[in-house]
């Protein structure tokens, strides 16, 4: 598992800052399972060093929303610099207690099966191979927290879900306040009862084995228990190097090895709160340093966007404006791995329907260069690596406005200038910077200590050697 992350400089100084029904345990509580015992495994993936992922939502990536239609666009985005496909639910969908005209994504009927909306068995196959014939890695989005109502074991094993005191199978409850979450066309799953526990991972095993997947994203893992993960991981690395990916921001699944990976939740909401003037660019450094007092091991996904954001709270576009570009320079550039979300590279600048069709609708992939140069630099550029030790970060200004830092591993080093306010300002840099090349522009450029560089409302520069 990946060392968490690199010695982050201020100036000079190094700072080290220092209720279900069923009596579901909380995540954060480890509990052992000896029905579950723990396998020898095999060492965690090397691939997502320097690795970009993108988000594909088959139902609207096409007019056609199938895995065949998909598979047109796979190339485009191995040119473009994706590493990693992640795709969002594959299953069949529940009709029972349906929510529009087809439905959540992460309302399975069956986790055996692929949804006939997209295709077979046999495209989801070719789909897989193509990737892998671009060079790219694939992971398929998992539902571990609960199943449409219509799901296969409602039927054939009730004792599966959660019950209330009549003995009535209930949706999700948030932990924190004892009441639904209002998911109400799923079903919740109970994590006391261990024959669940193993027939999930059994069927986990089977995509893995038969599709050679390179890993899973699993859904609201922050609210299934610690040591249901902890048996996943040591039961999918028996098979091969596998990258889990937990929407969750719970440091004890990075620290104790379980997920390679979670969501830079805290990250995705201070960007909003600085595009909307709500935060200055210096709390990136309190945040910095408070995760990574917490974070020991394993890395964020950082993003600008995702299925569930632009769905429900808007495109970057409506919450961030003007500095939706510049926000996403940030996320491609602070420790962690860069996501991209379907549609951004057009750009998509409206919300995706969620239970019904809405095609994107490519057309010009106008944002398509803007992404690539940041992706190229990932990959190039070792002092952006994913979880590596030995990166040290040092301030380049102290402005409230400006973020602004300089990283470098062993020769490697790059420096990224940003402007996070609706106005201009004027930064002075703390030291010299040799000459380097800006990604966007291809302008060769160096900095003295002391220089006073002029910045317009949200302007972003990146150099790198």
């Amino acid at each position: 598992m990946h060392m968490k992350r690199y010695l982050f400089f201020i100036g000079c100084a190094l700072i080290i800052l220092s209720c279900k029904s069923n009596s579901r345990q909380d995540a954060s509580a480890v509990v052992a399972n000896p029905t579950l015992p723990t396998k020898t495994i095999t060492q965690n993936p090397t691939w997502d060093d320097q690795a970009v992922m993108y988000e594909v939502n088959i139902r609207q990536y096409t007019k056609e929303g199938t895995f065949n239609a998909f598979a047109n666009h796979v190339d485009r985005l191995a040119k473009m610099g994706v590493d990693i496909i992640w795709l969002m639910p594959i299953f069949p969908i529940s009709t029972e207690k349906r929510k529009g005209s087809l439905g959540s994504y992460y309302s399975v009927s069956n986790f055996m099966e692929t949804n006939p909306e997209f295709g077979s068995k046999d495209d989801f196959k070719n789909l897989v191979d193509r990737i892998h014939a671009a060079g790219m890695k694939v992971i398929i989005d998992w539902v571990p927290n609960h199943t449409g109502w219509g799901h296969v074991w409602i039927k054939e094993h009730p004792d599966f879900y959660t019950k209330d005191s009549a003995g009535n199978i209930i949706d999700p409850i948030d932990p924190a306040t004892g009441k639904s979450w209002g998911w109400t066309d799923v079903a919740d799953l109970n994590y006391d009862n261990p024959d669940m526990r193993k027939e999930q991972i059994k069927e986990m095993e089977y995509w893995i084995n038969s599709y050679n997947l390179d890993g899973m994203r699993y859904d609201v893992a922050h609210n299934v228990p610690a040591d249901f993960w902890r048996t996943v991981s040591d039961s999918l690395r028996t098979i091969r190097p596998m990258l889990l990916l937990g929407e969750s921001e719970v440091p004890q699944f990075l620290n104790d090895g379980s997920l390679d990976c979670d969501y830079g939740w805290d990250f995705h909401h201070l960007f909003n709160e600085i595009a909307q003037g709500k935060q200055h660019a210096s709390m990136l450094d309190t945040l910095l340093m408070s995760d990574h007092a917490k974070n020991l091991k394993g890395y964020h996904i950082n993003f600008t966007s995702n299925h569930d954001e632009n769905s429900w709270n808007g495109t970057e576009f409506e919450r961030m404006k003007e500095a939706a570009k510049t926000m996403a320079v940030i996320a491609f550039t602070v420790d962690g791995m860069p996501l991209l979300y379907s549609g951004q590279e057009e750009p998509l600048k409206r919300r995706l329907k969620f239970f019904d069709k809405d095609s994107i609708g490519f057309k010009k992939y106008e944002y398509a260069p803007f992404y690539k140069a940041l992706f190229d630099l990932k990959h190039h550029c070792t002092a952006l690596a994913n979880g590596a030790t030995g990166i040290t970060v040092k301030k380049l200004s102290d402005n409230k406005d400006s973020y602004a830092f300089m990283k470098t591993k062993d020769s490697a080093s790059v420096v990224v200038i940003t402007n996070l306010s609706k106005k201009p300002i004027s930064i002075q840099l703390d030291q010299d910077i040799p000459e380097m090349k800006e990604i966007f522009t291809a302008k060769l450029r160096s900095f003295k200590k002391g220089e006073k560089l002029t910045l317009k409302p949200w302007e972003y520069q990146v150099y790198s050697n």
